[in-house]
């Protein structure tokens, strides 16, 4: 298959390589740092999976033509500007995969692609959900730190996007990684958020490890962010036991113990952080409900006032 991959950060050069590996035709577009080194040197991945990949690197969108699916691999903050793009470059839609953190993915996306000319983009978009860590080490490297997996809807709940589904897991599947299909995609959006909500922004504000929460103070900020967002999950109609998050949330911390998160890793580069889409989103979804989310507000805000200056402008990961 020809496969475009749209933002070839830590995300889109894991699923670059994965595919390049297994035959696939890879185009890769992101920002003219990336692009510039892909063409020179290739992609290389390091860590679980070894390999460099001489795969197709542009900075825009291929136009219409033979393509099969599209990755859109980029943060949530430059998500519209590029499903806007896609929408415009591909006037015929294609399958398109949303493995985004966060919540509101899917209505950011239908409202670019839609702004872009697509209709009905809830038939073409599928949500999905990764977990396998990867690091962007420089342009055009990745290091995959661990295993993990990459979970879709259940292609038969899905109505119109059903055969779509199936592409991408096939397509997936195919290249190496391990794929599920589960029956409520929308839950387990809610599962990794939550994890996300205490794990990144308290990595982030102390220039921490994954490891460093795992006791003491750290450990006790991270675990009031985790159960706020279980309690706005709950009011979403997505209800968590404790001990289920809090089993999560340990899971991930000694899994990744050595990792920065990807929020960590924003900051470090003064980049535009996802906070929106996580704490920020988490807190409008709270006030719809009366609830007050104390913790969350104040990560929200120290973790501002820690970029205050220093963000960089949204653009293709």
């Amino acid at each position: 298959m020809r496969v475009a991959i749209v933002g070839v950060g830590a995300v889109g050069g894991l699923f670059a390589g994965y595919l390049a590996h297994a035959g696939h035709s890879v185009v890769a577009v992101g920002r003219p740092t990336v692009v510039a080194a892909i063409r020179s040197a290739g992609l290389h991945l390091t860590g679980v999976h070894e390999g460099t990949y001489h795969v197709e690197a542009r900075e825009d969108v291929p136009s219409d033509g033979a393509v099969d699916a599209v990755l859109l691999t980029v943060k949530t903050f430059d998500l519209p500007a590029a499903a806007r793009a896609v929408a415009l470059a591909r006037s015929h839609p294609a399958p398109l995969l949303l493995p985004q953190n966060g919540l509101g993915v899917e209505r950011s996306a239908a409202d670019a692609l839609s702004s872009g000319g697509w209709t009905d983009p809830g038939e073409w978009t599928v949500r999905a959900v990764l977990s396998v860590p990867a690091t962007l080490v420089r342009p055009g490297v990745v290091r995959q730190a661990g295993t993990g997996e990459i979970l879709l809807p259940e292609p038969a709940r899905a109505g119109a996007a059903g055969p779509r589904i199936e592409l991408l897991r096939d397509l997936l599947r195919d290249s190496g990684l391990s794929v599920r299909t589960v029956p409520a995609i929308e839950r387990e959006v809610w599962r990794k958020a939550i994890v996300n909500a205490a794990i990144n922004p308290v990595t982030a504000v102390l220039g921490v490890a994954n490891g460093a929460l795992a006791d003491g103070l750290a450990r006790e900020r991270a675990l009031a962010l985790l159960e706020e967002a279980r309690r706005v999950a709950s009011a979403q109609g997505h209800r968590f036991d404790e001990p289920e998050v809090i089993g999560d949330f340990d899971r991930i911390v000694r899994s990744t113990a050595a990792n920065r998160s990807s929020m960590l890793q924003d900051v470090d580069r003064g980049r535009p952080t996802e906070i929106d889409a996580i704490s920020g989103e988490i807190l409008r979804r709270g006030a719809a409900h009366g609830l007050d989310l104390p913790a969350t507000r104040a990560i929200v805000v120290e973790l501002g006032r820690r970029l205050a200056g220093g963000a960089g402008s949204p653009q293709l990961s």
